[in-house]
C-alpha cells in the first residue's frame, strides 16, 4: 500500500457516514495517508473532523460539510421504516455534488439461509429475517438512485477490540454448538483494505455494483471460539446444544442461528484480485490477540 497516496489522487475529501467499528477504522486508515475525511455522529463531538447526522431526530449535516466532497461511505443500517436514512434525507444534497463513488456497506444476510450452500453475488437474495429484507430495500433504493454506487455485503465483522475474546473476557460468551452450521466472517481490516484496493485500481478493473467480502474459510463458531480460548491459555467450557439452549437465547441472539450460509468471496480475490490480509479466523484472531 505504500503507492496508494499517490494512486488515490482523486480523491478530494472524503466523508464517512454512520462511523461505527468500520467506519471508524476506515477513517484512521485514510487519515494515515493525509486525506481529508470528516465522520458522522448522532451527537455533538469533541472531534473536529465530525459533524452531526441524525435521521430520527431531523439533524442533517450543513451544506459546508459537503463541500469539495468526491467520495462518500455509508455504513448506516436502515430506518425504523425499513428504508435507507441517508437517502431519505440528504438524497436531493447529494445527488447535486460532483461525487465520483459511493459505497454502501450491506450484508449478507439478504441471501437468506442456503443451508450451507455457498452463495456468491449471481445468487438472487432472498432474505429470511426481517432485518435482511431492510437491507435488500436500502440496496434498491440506493441502485436506483442514480448516484454512482458500489455495494459491499459483509458477513459477521470481527477485529482488534470487537472479537471473540472481548466476549470471553466480559464473560458474555455462549458456547453453542449446532451441527453443520458455518459462518462466514471478515476481519475489519480486509473490509478496509478491499475498498481501497478497488479505489486504487478503479480506472482498470471491471466494475462490480454488488461485491461479498468475506474470508477464504467458512466454519463453525465453536471452531472459533475453542481456538480463542487455546491461545489465550484457558480450558472452553463444555459447549451448550443448540436445541437445548434455543429456549434462553435472544430473538436477535436466535435469529443468529437460524441461517447458514458459506459465502463466496471469488469475485472480489479471484476476477478482481484483491489478496486477503487475514485469509482465515486464525490468522485474523492472533491480530485481535496481539491488541489484548
Amino acid at each position: 500500500m505504500n503507492n496508494f497516496a499517490s494512486s488515490l489522487k482523486n480523491i478530494n475529501k472524503f466523508v464517512i457516514l454512520g462511523c461505527g467499528f468500520t467506519g471508524s477504522f476506515f477513517a484512521k486508515r485514510l487519515r494515515q495517508f493525509g486525506y481529508s475525511v470528516l465522520t458522522s455522529s448522532r451527537s455533538e463531538s469533541k472531534d473536529p473532523n465530525s459533524f452531526v447526522f441524525n435521521s430520527e431526530k431531523r439533524l442533517v449535516p450543513s451544506e459546508k460539510i459537503f463541500d469539495g466532497v468526491t467520495h462518500i461511505l455509508s455504513c448506516i443500517p436502515p430506518g425504523k421504516n425499513g428504508n435507507d436514512p441517508v437517502l431519505g434525507n440528504l438524497k436531493n444534497k447529494l445527488k447535486n455534488l460532483n461525487l465520483e463513488w459511493i459505497g454502501y456497506l450491506s450484508t449478507t444476510g439478504v441471501y437468506g439461509n442456503t443451508k450451507g450452500d455457498w452463495v456468491s453475488e449471481i445468487n438472487q437474495p432472498d432474505p429470511f429475517q426481517k432485518r435482511s429484507h431492510n437491507r435488500l430495500n436500502c440496496e434498491k433504493e440506493w441502485i436506483e438512485s442514480g448516484l454512482p454506487v458500489q455495494i459491499f455485503r459483509l458477513p459477521g465483522i470481527y477485529g482488534p477490540g470487537r472479537s471473540t475474546f472481548e466476549a470471553i473476557k466480559n464473560k458474555k460468551i455462549r458456547i453453542i454448538t449446532k451441527k453443520d452450521q458455518v459462518f462466514s466472517r471478515i476481519h475489519v481490516a480486509d473490509i478496509t483494505n478491499a475498498i481501497i484496493y478497488l479505489l486504487q485500481n478503479k480506472d482498470s478493473l471491471e466494475f462490480h455494483q454488488i461485491i461479498n467480502i468475506a474470508d477464504d474459510e467458512p466454519c463453525s463458531q465453536i471452531e472459533v471460539i475453542q481456538y480463542c480460548y487455546d491461545l489465550l491459555g484457558l480450558k472452553m467450557p463444555k459447549p451448550t446444544l443448540y436445541e437445548d439452549a434455543k429456549q434462553e437465547l435472544s430473538p436477535i441472539a436466535k435469529s443468529f442461528w437460524m441461517e447458514n450460509r458459506r459465502v463466496s468471496n471469488k469475485l472480489l480475490c479471484e476476477t478482481l484480485g484483491y489478496k486477503l490480509i487475514y485469509k482465515n479466523y486464525k490468522l485474523g484472531l492472533k491480530n485481535c490477540f496481539l491488541s489484548i
